[in-house]
């Protein structure tokens, strides 16, 4: 829309929606804001049908399906076709098209927009959105959504394609971390280190982004929350669901799945997902020295920090 930005309204500020806000506001945009928890934040207001009255534009980043069907009822009183309604939460594809629908009945447009990215990456505004609807739609969410993110794909013009594409990588994630939970477990009970790990998986081709951003907190026992485990179980339980509706089995994601719900018993449901490394402990033996490990890439000017291989859960039970 040319002329004067729209005023854009945020509805969750978790630890994504906050740093978008942050992000937009920053970019010259008027940003209206509500959570379930109050927040000290600018232009915080009462509820999200007051966020609706005040913006054209709502940005939706809440916990689950449940959650954005209630936050979509709450706001359809308020909505008109001035609204376009973005929702970035990952969800299943039906309570998302469940979701436009109710927007629909009230003239306002919406859009299929979850996105890929860690808090790091909403704090330099380096997201990336998965993103299906209408082509006018997206048009006029683009320059919204630009101000957060490096990169915005197109889908496709059917709600709930970019929440499937969203599911299946956060599955290719959460497979990932856990076989790399694995490897360091068998590493480790070998008597190789953690650290000459991570240096030899950093010369090897199955080196990854998700492997350079989880494997040395692994190594270090370090799990503070990008991604809770708890949100990715959920992911996990919404590819199966998809699969078993596609008639395709997903034996890894099933495992995984199992892993996962382990890691919520223990009580581990709001570390990160990488939490995982948690399972494997061999009583008895002393974790292995500490040992300089260099960030992926030269990050941080490439200052080695110390890092030493401790896996404090208990070993899995069968």
């Amino acid at each position: 829309m040319a002329g004067k930005k729209q005023a854009v309204g945020i509805i969750g500020l978790g630890i994504i929606g906050s740093r978008v806000a942050a992000n937009i506001r920053r970019a010259g945009y008027e940003v209206w804001v509500w959570n379930r928890s109050p927040r000290a934040e600018p232009n915080f207001l009462t509820s999200a049908a007051e966020v609706a009255e005040t913006a054209d534009v709502l940005l939706i980043f809440v916990s689950d399906g449940p959650a954005l069907i209630e936050t979509i009822k709450s706001l359809e009183p308020g909505l008109a076709p001035r609204h376009l309604v973005v929702n970035c939460s990952t969800v299943a594809p039906g309570e998302v098209r469940e979701a436009a629908q109710i927007a629909a009945r009230a003239g306002a447009g919406f859009l299929d927009a979850p996105f890929t990215g860690s808090r790091a990456a909403a704090e330099a505004g380096q997201l990336v959105f998965y993103i299906a609807g209408a082509p006018e739609g997206i048009d006029r969410a683009r320059p919204v959504l630009g101000a957060t993110s490096k990169s915005i794909l197109e889908i496709g013009g059917e709600i709930g394609q970019a929440s499937l594409v969203k599911i299946a990588t956060n599955l290719v994630a959460a497979a990932t971390v856990e076989a790399l939970a694995e490897a360091l477990a068998l590493v480790d009970g070998n008597g190789v280190s953690g650290a000459k790990f991570i240096e030899a998986f950093a010369q090897n081709a199955v080196r990854s982004a998700t492997a350079d951003m989880k494997l040395p907190g692994m190594v270090a026992g370090d799990f503070e929350p990008s991604f809770a485990l708890k949100h990715m179980f959920k992911d996990i339980q919404l590819a199966l669901s998809a699969g078993h509706a596609a008639g395709v089995d997903l034996p890894a994601a099933a495992a995984t799945a199992g892993a996962l719900m382990a890691g919520i018993q223990h009580g581990w449901g709001d570390l990160d997902f990488s939490a995982l490394a948690k399972h494997y402990a061999f009583p008895g033996k002393e974790p292995h020295a500490a040992a300089a490990l260099s960030a992926p890439d030269g990050a941080n000017g490439g200052e080695p920090k110390a890092r030493r291989f401790a896996l404090f859960g208990g070993p899995r039970k069968a």
